[in-house]
């Protein structure tokens, strides 16, 4: 997924870490205008890169560098409303029935460090490599459905489906998850890798990277199929979008997301040499509870904090009128957005349920990202929980150590875990919001430990389903199973607000998510 993140702090975080006793501006070096030679691209990213490794790639930073340094068989059409995908290794892509697509590369495409021509048996190895559960990759039900890929010749071959996935095209064929790479270079590698390559077939190469400051990619000399418009692209990752703001208007920055709270502002006027636009965002926000927890085991206590919740009041506080209340992890506009939500604000019904449960003078701790939106909403949470007797500790974390808390990979913190506040981003396809909260998914990206089978059988039917209607129907259904739960409280599905120089033309997908491969000069 580009998979989601939590909710983050409301202090001013310092532009890149360690940047603190030489100041923002040094941070970035020294400013370098894109008006004086063109040459160079610099951008801003929510978090550094933690895994380029397509089978077990984190959050959209690492999509980002990923489409940058590697290729995949199709991507998204740029700068256009709605989805569409186009060929990109591919020289032809073609679904010839629901279960078999046939592919023909590009010839002439060269990994670097050595590792040669790509072929169609690297296409066989990469996506035969995420969908075997040996590989136990994060990914795998991207490719859940394929059977295997049969090679015809050097350049082509069958992409062959043990049954209809309706997720190819809109969430798989052009993200990462179709990312082409030679089995040798795994093998040097030693089966994986987190944030070194060991080989690289994109527009960019990675040319250095100083964690947590800046990543910089330089034009790959051994890329045919296009030709990048800059030399270099400057990667910044700056958690606070505040701070991303102030390097903008600093002239520091080609292009950054902007804070939601900001989005009203910047549609008035643009910064000096800016551009302003607002797309509609398919992430979403929610409050989780871990129901393995034993503060949380009691279904009526998860409900009471389900009740207790004002949802218009905590999304009003964090983005300051500029998003809305959802309505489940499904946005609007796609299969399986449902209308309203079962469980609405009701103190009278929270305090019932604490009554009845025996919950006098609960205390729980709320993880959430260090950002001011994300803190302005916990904050809000602490005061509804307060006002039906349970007093909330918040917990504020960087993107370092938030992404580890639920996972069992990383130690028992799990176990810890009560409320979180996260958010998770999106492909266009509504099995890019259910995958996550799978069986299967416990103690990966499953931290509410919400378990049951009836949403994982029905997982899997809707991404076979090809009638639109059925899916939404069996999407509708998995929503209100989460929410019966417990488990969830639905909040928000943001917006996405984008600052860039007026030299620069972006190339951005219909949510406004960067392609910084494709941005060109003005």
């Amino acid at each position: 997924m580009t998979t989601g993140k939590p909710m983050n702090g409301i202090t001013r975080r310092r532009l890149l870490q360690g940047a603190a006793a030489t100041g923002a501006a040094a941070a970035f070096g020294s400013r370098m205008a894109l008006a004086e030679d063109g040459k160079v691209l610099r951008v801003r990213v929510y978090s550094d890169i933690q895994n380029l490794d397509p089978a077990f790639r984190v959050a959209a930073p690492d999509d980002e560098v990923m489409r940058c340094i590697f290729s995949q068989l199709a991507r998204y059409k740029v700068n256009q409303d709605t989805w569409d995908a186009e060929p990109m290794l591919a020289k032809t892509l073609k679904q010839l029935d629901p279960t078999h697509v046939a592919f023909e590369l590009h010839p002439g495409i060269l990994y670097s460090d050595g590792f040669g021509e790509m072929v169609a048996n690297d296409v066989k190895f990469s996506f035969e490599r995420i969908a075997d559960p040996k590989t136990a990759a994060d990914y795998h039900d991207d490719w859940g459905a394929l059977k295997q890929v049969t090679v015809k010749d050097k350049y082509s071959g069958i992409i062959e489906l043990n049954e209809p996935f309706a997720p190819l095209w809109n969430s798989t064929l052009p993200t990462a998850s179709a990312v082409v790479l030679p089995k040798k270079a795994f093998d040097a590698a030693g089966g994986k890798f987190t944030t070194k390559p060991p080989c690289q077939c994109g527009p960019y190469r990675i040319k250095s990277w100083e964690p947590k400051t800046k990543l910089i990619l330089e034009r790959n000399p051994d890329w045919k199929l296009t030709t990048p418009d800059f030399d270099e692209i400057q990667i910044f990752p700056i958690e606070d979008e505040k701070t991303a703001e102030l390097g903008f208007e600093g002239g520091d920055l080609d292009y950054t997301w902007t804070s939601i709270s900001s989005i009203k502002r910047y549609e008035q006027q643009a910064p000096k040499d800016g551009k302003f636009v607002r797309k509609p965002s398919m992430a979403y926000v929610w409050l989780g509870m871990n129901q393995d927890n034993p503060a949380l085991k009691d279904q009526r206590i998860r409900r009471a904090i389900q009740y207790a919740v004002d949802r218009k009041a905590t999304v009003d506080a964090a983005y300051l009128g500029a998003a809305d209340v959802a309505t489940g992890i499904i946005a609007p506009g796609l299969p399986g957005h449902r209308e309203k939500n079962l469980y609405d604000h009701d103190v009278a019904k929270a305090q019932a349920l604490l009554k009845e449960a025996g919950a006098d003078n609960l205390s729980l701790t709320l993880a959430t990202l260090n950002k001011a939106e994300r803190m302005a909403a916990a904050q809000v949470i602490q005061a509804n929980l307060a006002e039906v007797g349970i007093t909330v500790e918040i917990e504020p974390h960087d993107s370092g150590t938030f992404w580890s808390l639920g996972s069992e990979k990383k130690g028992d913190s799990w176990k810890k875990v009560q409320l979180i506040l996260d958010r998770f981003s999106m492909e266009p396809d509504p099995s890019w919001a259910t995958l996550w909260f799978t069986p299967e998914q416990i103690g990966v990206w499953n931290w509410e430990r919400f378990n049951s089978k009836e949403f994982g059988d029905l997982n899997k039917q809707a991404v076979a389903e090809l009638d639109n209607d059925k899916r939404a129907a069996m999407y509708i259904k998995m929503q209100d199973l989460m929410e019966e739960s417990g488990d969830y409280v639905f909040l928000t599905h943001e917006g996405t607000g984008v600052l860039y120089s007026d030299k620069v033309v972006p190339a951005l997908r219909p949510d406004g998510e960067p392609l910084f491969e494709l941005f060109k000069k003005a």
